[in-house]
């Protein structure tokens, strides 16, 4: 005859965490790894902060100051920009790679403007969309403002090798 036990599981207990909060979140706190006193090793690099900041804000001083035609216009130019960056890439040609952050940052800015002014008016977020498509779709495609810049250039090049 054969007997069969059943050993049971270790019974398991967790001590109760010490000194924290009564966050459920138990992760690193960086305080205590890199204290903020350590961070600013020099005043130089606060002030460049304080500089950018301010730049950012007469940028968006600028973009408040225009029309939301002049600001739909300027938003085309930037992704036709956008678009001959990434065609100079594609072809490995040489070009600032950090136009692209500035540039798209540029557009979310305008945008965000212009939704601002949608809000102001009372537009909701669904109408909103409908008008961006209707104006997506009105949109003449035309070339953006620097091929424009090399073509004029390539035709003056033209004309004084000819002449």
């Amino acid at each position: 005859m054969m007997s069969l036990s059943v050993a049971s599981p270790p019974s398991l207990t967790f001590a109760p965490p010490r000194n924290l909060s009564k966050s459920l979140f138990h992760g690193v706190r960086i305080a205590h790894v890199c204290p903020a006193s350590s961070l600013r090793t020099s005043h130089s690099s606060s002030s460049s902060l304080v500089v950018r900041m301010a730049k950012k804000e007469e940028e968006l001083k600028e973009i408040r100051a225009k029309t939301t035609d002049e600001i739909n216009e300027e938003i085309l130019n930037l992704k036709g920009e956008l678009l001959m960056l990434r065609l100079q890439a594609s072809v490995r040609n040489e070009f600032k790679s950090s136009e692209f952050g500035r540039m798209r940052k540029r557009v979310a800015r305008m945008m965000t403007v212009k939704r601002e002014r949608e809000l102001e008016e009372g537009i909701n977020k669904r109408l909103s969309r409908k008008l961006d498509k209707k104006w997506m779709k009105s949109v003449v495609p035309r070339p953006p403002p620097s091929l424009l810049k090399l073509q004029e250039e390539a035709e003056e090049e033209a004309k004084k090798s000819s002449a």
